[in-house]
């Protein structure tokens, strides 16, 4: 990270905040503003917050899936495609969160010490107060997701041979600053984590922001608050920022990632913890009864427009950004037909992942699957998120196989590569034509309780079997069963019926996890974490009429010996001695 430069871009906002227009050639001394006195300044105080915020990382739009088994782009400039075919490298990395993550917790710590020294410009004591906490719950949140994301990042077998985390910055570090801090244990890295954690918990004691009618609504520490003060701060007005809930939503992802294989030797202990910690939002969420029936949809139009219509968020979402109306997924990833640019693909790969409805995998004889007619009864997550030859997208039928005009395998420029295009987080009633375009509304989701399932299935399997439950009151066996019911799986569910070992749960939840969470940027993380194979050949297929050639379309250059775990800057490596760079790097 250029932590100087952050310095910098501190003092060119000081100076933009402090000098109008008119005197910027006639400097006076009421024109030189110290920190001190900029500090003070609500507005000044609480853009340091909302920076942060816009440094939130929109995994769903990256599309690093790019860089895995389960896609391939047609656009050559694509940076995961490049780091997939051979490129990746300490000079150059796409899936890097260094720069972003490391200033957006030098943000942070800039933010937090000056909290109870602003001039906050609200009516009363009580909701200055109130707002004081929430802006340090959220401070303290912000500042663990970061470090998640960067340990996520970086988190890996040094050269030194040590399982290593992140540097960790608990101060402000002004431009003359000792920058040449080493990077902590991993396990001293999920601490720090946790820590923060515990600190947000603190002060976000609500699960969520809404507006409350009476005081008998008020939670805990709460109870003697006015609920006119208590609904500026905490109401409507809050929604999309870190509560509570999604807090504890960070502390599961956390403790997945400390169990897993790439960053723990098989401790139970940890798994037990992953799985309890995603089960405290799962409670809360009534246990299986809870998972939206509708969570798989969460994408589409019609959905969305509910949100607003009934201004009520959907049962799915923990936490999403500001609906708008834009259309740039649709110009990306829509078939030439309809003026896009098809640039994400969809593997043979993924395509095969999906079983047939009776929930057998295609390779089960079992499954009644016909090489002749691939695309029938399957799993109807297949046509919900993955447009295949003789899909329907807005009406029209699209052609991948010969014959197919521009939508055909490597017609042109723009078509798929693989016989594949992506319907997942596209709306059709968006219209790409010149002569009558319409953008729709979408928004960019940072957590969703089918995560939290899929992460308490995959824990509790590991600590319990596929039929323990701990402490809770459902096993791995019942949220897999339960997820792939939504799906349209027939019932009863035979295949999960017949999974008899820890071995075969584990397989099945993670192949639930690639299906469920395909296209929002988890594959690429979760392969390393699994520590699994990096290198199956991308596959396609080539159609003519009832005859389907499953075909290579693309080599995944990684090697296993090293690339689990990924790089950090070399530039930053050289320049700080006490960095340690991961191993193979």
């Amino acid at each position: 990270m250029k932590q100087n430069n952050i310095y910098f871009i501190i003092l060119l906002i000081v100076s933009i905040h402090c000098v109008s227009c008119e005197n910027l050639l006639e400097p006076e001394n009421e024109n030189f503003t110290t920190f001190e006195q900029v500090y003070k300044d609500p507005e000044y105080a609480e853009g340091l917050l909302m920076t942060v915020y816009s440094k939130l990382p929109t995994n769903s739009l990256k599309y690093t899936e790019v860089a895995t088994d389960d896609a391939v782009s047609n656009n050559t400039s694509n940076g995961f495609l490049k780091m997939a075919t051979g490129q990746w490298s300490a000079l150059y990395n796409p899936v890097s969160e260094w720069n972003n993550s490391n200033s957006a917790i030098f943000y942070i710590n800039q933010f937090i010490p000056i909290i109870d020294t602003v001039g906050w410009k609200w009516s009363n004591e009580e909701i200055n107060g109130m707002f004081k906490k929430r802006l340090k719950g959220e401070a303290y949140a912000l500042k663990a997701l970061f470090e998640y994301h960067l340990l996520v990042t970086i988190g890996g077998i040094g050269k030194d041979n040590q399982l290593l985390g992140i540097p960790i910055y608990n101060e402000f570090m002004k431009f003359d600053a000792d920058f040449n801090v080493p990077r902590a244990s991993f396990a001293e890295s999920v601490k720090q984590i946790y820590a923060d954690l515990d600190k947000a918990s603190e002060y976000l004691t609500m699960d969520d922001y809404y507006n409350i009618s009476s005081a008998s609504q008020l939670p805990p520490g709460y109870e003697r608050v006015n609920t006119d003060n208590y609904n500026t701060v905490f109401g409507d007005f809050a929604k999309q920022r870190i509560s509570g809930r999604i807090v504890k939503g960070i502390k599961a992802r956390v403790a997945l990632l400390e169990a897993s294989p790439a960053f723990s030797n098989g401790d139970i202990a940890l798994w037990k913890k992953a799985a309890d910690y995603a089960a405290v939002l799962i409670d809360k969420n009534n246990g299986i009864e809870g998972l939206d029936p509708d969570g798989h949809r969460f994408f589409e139009g019609a959905m969305i427009e509910a949100i607003i219509s009934t201004k009520k968020e959907q049962e799915e979402i923990i936490w999403r950004k500001a609906i708008g109306a834009t259309s740039y997924r649709e110009a990306a990833n829509y078939p030439p037909s309809l003026y896009g640019r098809g640039e994400v693909n969809p593997s043979q790969n993924l395509v095969d992942a999906f079983p047939c409805i009776n929930g057998y995998p295609i390779s089960d004889p079992r499954s009644g699957y016909n090489p002749e007619e691939p695309y029938a009864n399957r799993d109807p997550r297949l046509a919900l998120y993955i447009v295949y030859d003789g899909s329907k997208l807005k009406g029209n039928v699209i052609h991948t196989g010969v014959g197919g005009k521009v939508d055909a395998k490597d017609s042109i420029a723009t078509s798929t590569r693989t016989g594949y295009y992506l319907r997942k987080m596209l709306r059709e009633d968006v219209n790409l034509d010149p002569v009558s375009p319409a953008a729709k509304n979408h928004y960019d989701t940072h957590m969703r309780y089918t995560e939290l399932y899929l992460s308490y299935a995959e824990a509790a399997n590991e600590a319990w079997g596929p039929d323990g439950t701990g402490n809770h009151s459902y096993s791995a066996r019942d949220v897999i069963r339960a997820i792939r019911k939504r799906a349209g799986i027939s019932q009863p569910d035979l295949y999960v019926n017949s999974i008899s070992t820890k071995e075969e749960m584990r397989k099945l939840i993670r192949n639930e996890r690639r299906i469920e969470l395909c296209f929002e940027g988890f594959r690429f993380w979760d392969l390393r974490r699994w520590k699994e194979d990096l290198t199956p050949t991308v596959k396609g297929v080539n159609i003519h009429g009832r005859t389907f050639d499953i075909v290579d379309v693309e080599e995944r250059k990684y090697d296993n010996s090293y690339m689990h775990y990924a790089p950090l800057p070399e530039g930053e490596v050289l320049k700080f001695n006490a960095l340690v760079q991961n191993k193979g790097w």
